[in-house]
Parts: structure tokens; C-alpha cells; sequence
């Protein structure tokens, strides 16, 4: 890894995303930013899943609260995100409208609940068509606190790891 920045960018609504971007950052090291949306999603679960499909449904644009990742200063960034109806959810989509990621690496890794990557990775490389966007890690939501060995696997396979 010769010559690269790094910024681990995650939204995370219930911890478990921010737990893999925790990892990811431990091992890969660089900058750590959360993507953090100016109203909180609802703590009840079908609340937040019908927010969420409605935000899709129009292709909304959450604010967020902070939106200084200066990413330009990166070369590689590891975006994650929960999967939500298949794909990313729409405060990640801002935060890529906010931060022109054209020219970067993307590696995306997300949590689910059995969905896997869903389409999130053919989403993001329409989204950022002037990236190169990595094979993903995805990881269950309940194997979270065991997910040291597939995120060490997962940096090797995309010759992150250090």
C-alpha cells in the first residue's frame, strides 16, 4: 500500500455498521468519519424500514450534520452503510453528493440482516461512475462482534491490509 490516504466514511443506525468501520479503521488506519443525518431515524424497527422506502421511493437527500470528511485528501475510501431495501440508504447518497468521489477508490462493506450486498455495489458504481468501486464485505448483523477474521480476509483479497 504505497502512495494512499485512507477515509473509513459509515452510516450505521443501530451500531453495527460503525462496529465493521471501527475494524476496518483499526486495521487500515487513516481517517474515520460518520455520516451522521441532521433528523435521527426512529429507534422502531418498521418505522425505520418505512422511512427508508419512502426516502428511496423519492430519492431524498437527508442533511447531515457534519459534512467536513475533506475527501478530497483521500485516494481510498471504505464507505459503509446497513442495507437497506437492497441497497444503501439515501444519507450515504447525500454524502456522496456532497463529496465528489470521482478519482477515489471505493470499497464498500455493509451490514444486513440476510440480504448480503443486495445491489448496493451496482448502485454505487452508477452513483460514481468516475470511481472505481471494489468488491464489498458484507456481514451479518449478528456475526458483527465476530467479524475480525472475514474484515482481515476481505482487506487482503482487496490488498488493503497492512
Amino acid at each position: 500500500m504505497k502512495n494512499i490516504s485512507i477515509l473509513t466514511a459509515y452510516f450505521s443506525h443501530s451500531g453495527n455498521t460503525k462496529r465493521i468501520a471501527e475494524q476496518i479503521h483499526e486495521r487500515a488506519g487513516g481517517g474515520i468519519f460518520g455520516i451522521v443525518p441532521v433528523d435521527p431515524y426512529p429507534a422502531e424497527y418498521n418505522s425505520v424500514v418505512e422511512q427508508a422506502r419512502q426516502e428511496l421511493d423519492r430519492k431524498a437527500m437527508p442533511r447531515l450534520k457534519e459534512t467536513s470528511a475533506k475527501m478530497e485528501s483521500f485516494t481510498v475510501v471504505f464507505l459503509g452503510y446497513p442495507n437497506w431495501w437492497g441497497t444503501f440508504p439515501r444519507p450515504v447518497a447525500t454524502f456522496l453528493s456532497e463529496h465528489d468521489p470521482a478519482g477515489k477508490t471505493i470499497a464498500p462493506f455493509c451490514t444486513h440482516e440476510g440480504s448480503g450486498m443486495g445491489r448496493s455495489v451496482s448502485d454505487l458504481r452508477k452513483t460514481c461512475p468516475h470511481s472505481t468501486v471494489l468488491e464489498g464485505l458484507a456481514i451479518r448483523g449478528s456475526d458483527v462482534s465476530n467479524a475480525n477474521s472475514a474484515v482481515a480476509g476481505w482487506l487482503r483479497e482487496i490488498g488493503m491490509d497492512t
